[in-house]
């Protein structure tokens, strides 16, 4: 792969690698970057993605999917069951994993029956679905993942958190697809039956990945036990991973945790988060992305409740907000090469929408 398309497609990860690097000439490498590393949240990120990989390449989500839509006869419930299942999905799968599953298939229902019109607000729609959906779990976005592991937090309190949001979210999500017409359309049918033994064997892997995830096993039996049997049922899983999103992770632990160490970096950051967690952590993340803006401002911060909440609100704002945006605007592109530009403009108008209100929102009820 020329080094260009690698840069181009995996920026966030190249910008991460640049953060680590001129920090480490700042603090230089010694005995105590070890420290940095959550061992925990990499290797259940590992796990999660890798099972995920497995049931993708069996069309699991895929005829999941494409069965739900077939029931459906019009654009309008058409187009909320596609964002309802993105918005499921990124709760159960991880909101990139959410998109980089769905989006395809948004395309393929809206291309093959005539409703090209409707693909950008879908697209924006599931996008957003997905950054918002997946903040009611700790699995649903990796920055959830993240902060739920270092601090600890009680699943029925993390839930109880999220809660608010996420239910506001998809009231509006619902209102925004409701100006959708009722056109009436044909859906193709739907995929052959899941292979069974397969389906059953990746689920209990999925199963064992969430246990892991909420601390009922020790995550080292997911390398284990998950690692040696998709590499005898699904070697493919293993190398699909996307380790470009776990090596984000690394160097973002290397960058914030050099970051703590400047005596500078910890009295502007100790100030901001004193002033208002839940408002800086929003603002942070339109500038540097919400899964680097929980690395860095967890070391400042035992506020979790309001930094929870702030990195998610957040995912959606900038394009560059969250790593699930930038998939979905890469996707957009490759269908729709000559709307760049239209998308960015309806893509920014529902994204600072909802950011508004969401923030609003919680700034009133807290």
């Amino acid at each position: 792969m020329p080094l260009y398309t690698f840069i181009r497609k995996n920026a966030v990860l190249v910008i991460a690698f640049l953060a680590a690097l001129a920090t480490a000439f700042i603090v230089p490498p010694d005995g105590k970057y070890l420290e940095y590393f959550d061992f925990k949240t990499l290797t259940c990120l590992f796990c999660v993605l890798a099972v995920v990989c497995a049931l993708k390449n069996i069309d699991f989500f895929y005829i999941l999917a494409q069965k739900i839509v077939h029931r459906f006869k019009n654009a309008r419930l058409c187009i909320i069951a596609l964002v309802y299942i993105t918005f499921i999905g990124s709760m159960l799968i991880a909101n990139d994993m959410a998109l980089l599953t769905f989006l395809p298939l948004g395309y393929f229902v809206l291309s093959t029956t005539g409703k090209q019109k409707y693909m950008c607000f879908t697209f924006i729609m599931q996008n957003i679905a997905a950054n918002l959906g997946g903040m009611l779990t700790p699995f649903g976005n990796p920055q959830n993942l993240y902060l739920y592991t270092k601090f600890n937090i009680p699943t029925g309190e993390f839930m109880k958190i999220m809660a608010p949001p996420f239910i506001i979210s998809i009231t509006i999500i619902t209102i925004c697809c409701m100006f959708i017409k009722a056109e009436p359309l044909e859906i193709a049918d739907a995929e052959p039956s899941f292979d069974k033994k397969h389906t059953a064997v990746y689920l209990l892997l999925f199963a064992l990945s969430i246990a892991i995830v909420f601390r009922t096993i020790p995550y080292i039996f997911g390398l284990i036990i998950i690692v040696p049997v998709l590499w005898f049922m699904d070697r493919d899983a293993l190398k699909m991973v996307d380790y470009p999103l776990l090596f984000t992770f690394v160097f973002f632990f290397i960058f914030s945790g050099n970051m703590s160490r400047i005596g500078v970096v910890q009295e502007i950051l100790g100030f901001l988060l004193e002033k208002s967690t839940l408002l800086f952590s929003i603002l942070s993340c339109q500038v540097i992305s919400n899964v680097p803006s929980a690395i860095l401002l967890s070391r400042f911060t035992e506020n979790y409740t309001d930094l929870l909440l702030g990195v998610n609100i957040g995912g959606v704002g900038t394009l560059i907000a969250s790593l699930a945006s930038l998939i979905t605007f890469r996707e957009y592109v490759k269908y729709n090469p000559k709307k760049v530009m239209y998308y960015i403009g309806m893509f920014s108008a529902f994204n600072f929408g909802f950011l508004a209100f969401l923030t609003c929102f919680e700034m009133v009820i807290h």
